[in-house]
């Protein structure tokens, strides 16, 4: 049974088309720099936002309706959203979706009924995603809703409560292997700490990393080849985050020997929130060799919450997609962690905010590769450190063949160095408009 009967399959028709349930620039086939688009941004589906999420917020209640027909709160409703999801993504040709647990089925008071509920929702959706092609991008566990985690999961001061976050760890894997998922993302939800009056920093990271270790030791058992994923988040919902950023996660990955098996899932909202560019995010976790993953969306400038909008910044999109070419592209894909906005409530609008987000990559992509063909930033950058290449005290700093003392050596001689060269940011931002605009 259709559910969106107001909704046609979304057609690619070109920039000028004036159809907003039609693509203008995500054309799936469309070869950018070798690959088709739709291999350059896998596009995922995420469950909860575009699935469960009705406009709730904290002054008012839900505004669109999620029940797709049926009465919320039971397995038949999981069942519908089940439906729904699959019928929106074919309709979009979106070949991903990501899920949390709860997401996917209600909550019940006791685990071992939740569980059942998991295997009875997974088995109906696995034999949607054999009818369709659609597939799993990552699956993770909600440790932060229930108000077991008000005090954190893996960083809770509850040895019960660390219990419970181990077994929801365990089932959502299970899940994940089940439905053949690409990766698994720690979410760091609630944890981190409000103050350091009640708080031992030290044991509640260690105990985080002791989580994390047995979930790549079960995981591993169980035949999960993918990647753990941290999806680093600064200050909310705890005022202080443990996964702050990027750069914070792969120290903490480092420091307890979990650089092997785990990558960043990089969302642009967090890195925003983190002070930082959305594209500082990805080069960070790019050169650290841990690139996996990308939670499409965006925040607002002028409010200090995650609003997890659906991206319409090209500037950013493009900036993140030069990030990802130059890295060889991602092991993951490009989850829209996006909702409409509360007065966006129809069946159409879930639709458009998609159509919205993936013509935003795609012109992102479209822009990026022009960019790198252009030639002119990387140019630059290449010439910016021509010194340390082509000089002789420059060939031995970079292959630590010197000392303090032959350093200070060579300086007294020079006397004083040359300014190092203008860093002719505003020409390579014009560069950046021309290719955006020109």
């Amino acid at each position: 049974m259709e559910i969106f009967k107001n909704v046609p399959k979304i057609a690619y028709e070109g920039a000028k088309s004036k159809n907003p349930l039609a693509f203008k620039y995500y054309d799936a086939d469309r070869v950018i720099m070798g690959k088709k688009m739709k291999e350059h941004l896998p596009f995922a589906m995420a469950w909860w936002h575009n699935l469960c999420a009705n406009g709730t917020d904290m002054f008012g209640r839900g505004v669109a309706n999620k029940s797709f027909g049926v009465k919320e709160g039971t397995m038949e409703h999981a069942k519908a959203k089940v439906d729904a999801g699959f019928e929106f993504m074919q309709k979009l040709g979106i070949e991903y979706f990501c899920f949390h647990d709860v997401d996917i089925v209600p909550e019940a008071d006791d685990i071992k009924e939740t569980n059942r509920r998991l295997d009875e929702i997974s088995d109906y959706i696995l034999v949607k995603m054999k009818e369709t092609g659609i597939k799993c991008l990552w699956g993770t566990a909600n440790m932060f809703s229930n108000p077991r985690f008000c005090n954190g999961a893996g960083s809770s001061n509850s040895a019960d409560v660390f219990a419970f976050a181990a077994a929801q760890v365990k089932k959502a894997l299970d899940i994940t292997v089940k439905l053949g998922g690409k990766g698994y993302v720690f979410w760091g939800g609630r944890e981190g700490y409000e103050t350091l009056l009640n708080t031992d920093v030290k044991f509640e990271q260690e105990n985080i990393a002791r989580l994390m270790k047995m979930a790549v030791a079960y995981g591993r058992s169980i035949g999960f080849t993918g990647d753990f994923y941290i999806e680093p988040k600064p200050k909310e919902p705890m005022k202080h985050q443990y996964d702050f950023d990027a750069a914070t996660a792969i120290g903490f990955l480092r420091q307890h020997g979990l650089d092997k098996d785990f990558k960043m899932n990089i969302e642009a909202n967090h890195a925003t929130l983190a002070g930082h560019t959305f594209e500082h995010d990805l080069r960070i976790s790019a050169i650290n060799g841990m690139l996996g993953s990308i939670d499409a969306n965006q925040g607002d400038y002028l409010l200090g919450w995650d609003t997890d909008e659906f991206p319409f910044d090209v500037y950013t999109t493009t900036m993140c997609m030069y990030e990802v070419l130059k890295a060889g592209g991602l092991t993951g894909g490009f989850n829209f962690d996006a909702k409409n906005r509360r007065p966006s409530y129809t069946e159409e609008d879930m639709f458009e905010g998609y159509i919205l987000g993936m013509d935003t990559f795609a012109l992102g992509l479209i822009k990026a590769a022009e960019l790198i063909e252009d030639g002119r930033i990387d140019a630059f950058v290449e010439k910016r450190y021509a010194s340390y290449r082509n000089s002789e005290i420059g060939k031995k700093i970079l292959s630590d063949s010197t000392s303090l003392e032959e350093l200070s050596a060579y300086a007294e001689k020079l006397g004083a160095p040359a300014l190092p060269g203008s860093g002719k940011q505003e020409a390579l931002e014009s560069i950046v408009n021309s290719v955006l605009f020109g």
